[in-house]
């Protein structure tokens, strides 16, 4: 199926080619939560406008109730409109949005599967997938700058090994 076609009038009304109606900013919206995957047009130039559009969703939002950037993190943002390490940035909060929503989604999993298990086992787990994610993520991270990823710890020997090398 084709992607679904929103078109901007200069009136700033949205009209949605495929259900043939005006739609509000708001439907906009509603289709991001269902994960529908469309694209807004200028109705006259056919110029691309649905970066414009989403960030019109996240400036609305952010403007009421509680929101989730902070006037230092827009600012930390903007400081690197420019900088030589644009393009790193905007890479490296894609995939922390990515690890971020992947640790969610264990954790749901994990929180459906806690039934029969100790909730400290269960979280001692998590925290620990958690850890090695991060690490991961960071290995990534350096490792995509052209530098080489740091070596994993060695894991660390249990109590046999130790009292057989000091008998030995």
């Amino acid at each position: 199926m084709p992607v679904r076609v929103i078109k901007k009038y200069p009136n700033r009304r949205l009209y949605d080619t495929r259900i043939s109606s005006y739609i509000t900013i708001e439907d906009v919206r509603q289709l991001i939560v269902e994960g529908e995957e469309f694209e807004v047009r200028d109705a006259k130039t056919g110029e691309d406008l649905t970066r414009c559009v989403l960030l019109q969703i996240i400036s609305e939002h952010e403007q009421e109730g509680e929101p989730i950037l902070s006037t230092q993190l827009l600012s930390q943002i903007i400081r690197f409109y420019g900088d030589s390490l644009q393009g790193f940035m905007g890479n490296y909060l894609e995939r922390s949005m990515q690890m971020f929503l992947e640790q969610q989604q264990q954790f749901r999993q994990q929180m459906s599967g806690l039934i029969g298990q100790a909730p400290w086992t269960m979280l001692n787990q998590l925290t620990e997938k958690n850890l090695e994610m991060w690490k991961d993520f960071q290995n990534g991270l350096v490792g995509g700058m052209g530098r080489p990823a740091a070596p994993r710890a060695a894991p660390a020997r249990d109590e046999k090994d130790e009292k057989d090398k000091s008998k030995a």
